[in-house]
């Protein structure tokens, strides 16, 4: 079942992503996922959305190292590529990639994942900031074709407020 974002947001697949079960995905916590249609050597890439009200003290950065400890416990040689900080004061977000190996199905497979965090007021009560991670998992070889469609992904995401159409 499908872990509750702390605030609604409202976003749009890119174009042949499919929605998938979470829990298929063996990503605890997570609140949606999408796979791409087109496997590469059997593993497909995926999009997840997860979120929290984090301390707060934390910051994304915090965050981010967090999520990168939380990937050393199930995945081996997990290397930070590249980490970003960017949006602007009102909407602060970060931006990292991380590169690592794992078993999945049961082949090792050479993995990139590209993590955005946003953070976001909730609209029903301004005080509470909750972060959102969107994630990109990919092989190593297909990442950098559907990073495009992520990217797609990421600038339609916002809060949602129940009153668009």
């Amino acid at each position: 079942m499908p872990t509750p974002l702390p605030v609604p947001i409202a976003f749009r697949l890119p174009e042949g992503w499919l929605p998938a079960r979470p829990e298929g995905l063996e990503a605890p916590g997570v609140a949606f996922a999408a796979v791409h249609p087109q496997p590469d050597a059997g593993f497909s890439a995926n999009i997840t959305v997860d979120g929290e009200i984090p301390p707060e003290t934390a910051t994304l950065a915090d965050l981010a190292d967090e999520s990168v400890e939380q990937l050393r416990q199930v995945a081996e040689s997990v290397q930070v590529a590249g980490r970003r900080e960017v949006g602007s004061a009102e909407a602060p977000a970060l931006t990292q990639r991380l590169v690592f190996s794992a078993v999945a199905g049961e082949t090792r497979r050479d993995l990139v994942q590209s993590q955005v965090y946003l953070s976001l007021q909730d609209v029903a009560d301004p005080h509470k900031r909750a972060v959102i991670r969107l994630a990109l998992t990919a092989t190593a070889a297909q990442h950098d074709a559907v990073l495009g469609d992520f990217q797609d992904f990421v600038r339609t995401v916002r809060p949602d407020t129940g009153t668009e159409a």
